[in-house]
Order: C-alpha cells, then structure tokens, then sequence
C-alpha cells in the first residue's frame, strides 16, 4: 500500500512539473505552438508558421507593397492587448501587426498547411520561432 501511495505522490509532482515547464513557453491569445519539421514554432490560431524578417527593426515592419503580399502581416484588432513576449504595432499604413519580443510577425504564402515551414531562411532573411523563443537564425 505505502508503495502504491508513493508511486502515486511521485507521478503527481512528475504531471505537476511538466504542467510548469508548458507554462514557460505560454503563447497569446491567437497564437500557438505548432509541430513543424524544425520542432514547435510559433504559429497563428490556424497552426500556420509565423515568422520574422532581418530587416525590420523591433516595433518597425519594413515588408510593405510586395513583400507584404507574400509575407502576410500578422494582423491585430483594434482591441488586441499585449501579453508578455506579444505586443502591437502600427504599420506605415495605419494597421496593427502582432510582434514577438518587437519584431513583427508574418506568415508566407509558399505555406500551405498547418506545420510547414518553407519560408524559414528564404534569402537568408526570414526565420522561425522555435517554441524556446529562438529564431531560427
């Protein structure tokens, strides 16, 4: 009986530990982590891969016109709040973009589904989250 009890005591704080790291890579409301073939990357509600660009600066997007058609900015509403690593900006046309620790998120139109992650390094620019919150530099 002691035995069973301990076995017990012990998967509960093994369960309860677990539940703790999962806490430390919590994502925002509208984000999540995705499984890709990199690992867990950052991914908007639809499980698409979000990703950042090497020539925005932290609170700037610098992907407008073009860019902007094949890297999809991630959008927020006028009512979005920031949440922890999760913040808004104001785009060159007035619109409001989600970012992850400043830099502005995107999505790309090579991927299809749910885990791709095609535009991770396309030119060199363009990189994952992974769910330890490095890019995928």
């Amino acid at each position: 009986m002691k035995q069973v009890l301990k076995a017990s005591i012990l998967t509960a704080a093994l369960a309860l530990g677990a539940t703790a790291a999962l806490a430390d890579h919590h994502a925002a409301a509208g984000f999540q982590y995705q499984e890709s073939s990199l690992g867990k990357v950052l991914a908007n509600a639809k499980g698409m891969t979000l990703y950042t660009f090497d020539k925005d600066q932290p609170g700037k997007s610098n992907c407008n016109g073009g860019c902007a058609t094949a890297w999809s900015p991630m959008m927020a509403t006028k009512d979005a709040k920031a949440e922890g690593d999760f913040s808004v900006i104001t785009r060159d046309d007035g619109d409001w973009q989600w970012a992850y620790k400043g830099m502005p998120l995107y999505t790309w139109i090579k991927d299809k589904k749910a885990g791709d992650v095609t535009g991770d390094k396309v030119k060199n620019v363009w990189h994952v989250i992974r769910m330890d919150g490095s890019s995928g530099y």
